[in-house]
């Protein structure tokens, strides 16, 4: 077994960040008296060297926790895992779906948050095989390890928004509550569907706590698109009218998303582990505020003014969306989004611009295409 890397707790705790410019800054984290439980414990983030597990890392090391991620480390090339800032020796390279690998670390672990997925919902349309050997294989293999584990306390689960499909064509956005029954519309949300089912089945009543949580659109620096996704809706248009790329709206953009910054994400996921009420329950991490794709490419065009915004038909499995109740995320776990939408698109925007060289290799011959 790995030896761990300890860190002597502390109050009040600090985190180090770069701006832009990439010059580091030390950010006092947001007070909340039942983060300083996680002082000392040993907590495992599968898929932790992710755009999102990697900033739950961070927040974890930084409030004191003895964090390990396990990460296959392909789901972004070498030069974009290195944007997300993370300790190497806290990252073992992995698969959740290997039972000898994922067993010492949860033996080894009080906490662990299952964030491992094949993430990219039109990809595991197109790859239906590989997305039910990540999201449903290596969630059953965490699932009964944890199960099995004397040590652990809780384990949080992962979800999406995806869960609850789409409202009726014409119905508008609708508010998406976490009693209403799913009705997922996608290879994703139906493999995360099981993976709640799952969770529930094999832990409730049993020495382990969980808590399923169910993001809502992530984005914030240094978010990556992948190619052939309409998943990323920040960090793709923001990328395109970087290149001089026209602004392509899928469905004339009207579709609506409730976009969550990857900080406020990780600070909902590390609540859930200490947050007394959250136990066994199902969570929305959203704003509860409805943004059309449309309205996120206006506001990017505004830092680009040549921009130009195409309207396209809407790929298969795009969802129309909708936007989160957010009453338990507010009662439960204490939790709400500090970053308006505007505010984390101008952020994105002016981390792209200091870091063009983020842009994928992928995009750029697109662009080069374009103009030849």
């Amino acid at each position: 077994m790995r030896e761990r890397i300890r860190r002597r707790p502390g109050s009040p705790h600090h985190q180090l960040t770069k701006n832009s410019k990439g010059v580091i800054a030390v950010h006092a984290l947001l007070p909340d008296a039942r983060l300083s439980r996680l002082a000392g414990a040993r907590v495992l983030v599968t898929g932790g060297a992710g755009l999102i597990g990697s900033r739950i890392m961070r927040l974890l090391t930084a409030l004191g926790a003895d964090a390990v991620a396990l990460d296959r480390m392909d789901a972004y090339p070498h030069p974009v895992n290195d944007l997300f800032g993370l300790d190497p020796a806290r990252v073992i390279t992995g698969d959740v779906c290997q039972s000898d690998t994922v067993r010492p670390l949860v033996n080894d672990a009080e906490y662990v948050i299952h964030a491992a997925a094949y993430a990219d919902v039109a990809a595991c349309t197109r790859q239906p095989a590989a997305a039910c050997a990540a999201n449903v294989c290596g969630t059953q293999t965490v699932i009964q390890e944890v199960q099995a584990a004397s040590a652990a306390r809780r384990m949080v689960f992962i979800s999406s928004a995806a869960v609850y499909g789409d409202p009726a064509e014409g119905q508008g956005p609708v508010e998406f509550c976490e009693d209403q029954p799913p009705h997922p519309i996608s290879v994703y949300g139906n493999a995360k569907l099981w993976g709640e089912t799952e969770a529930r089945l094999r832990l409730t009543g049993g020495g382990v706590g969980f808590c399923v949580l169910r993001y809502f659109s992530v984005y914030g620096d240094p978010q990556v698109p992948k190619p052939g996704s309409h998943s990323w809706m920040v960090a793709c248009l923001a990328m395109r009218a970087h290149l001089g790329l026209p602004l392509l709206l899928h469905g004339g953009g009207h579709q609506v998303r409730d976009m969550v910054h990857v900080e406020d994400i990780a600070r909902a996921t590390v609540l859930a582990l200490v947050a007394e009420q959250a136990a066994g329950q199902t969570i929305n991490v959203g704003s509860g505020i409805a943004t059309s794709v449309r309205q996120i490419a206006e506001r990017i065009a505004t830092h680009y003014p040549r921009a130009q915004l195409i309207d396209t038909p809407r790929p298969e499995g795009d969802p129309l969306g909708g936007y989160a109740a957010t009453a338990r995320s507010r009662e439960l776990l204490g939790w709400r989004p500090t970053i308006a939408v505007k505010d984390g698109i101008d952020r994105y925007v002016d981390w792209l611009q200091a870091n063009p060289r983020a842009i994928p290799e992928w995009m750029r011959s697109e662009a080069a295409v374009a103009v030849t």
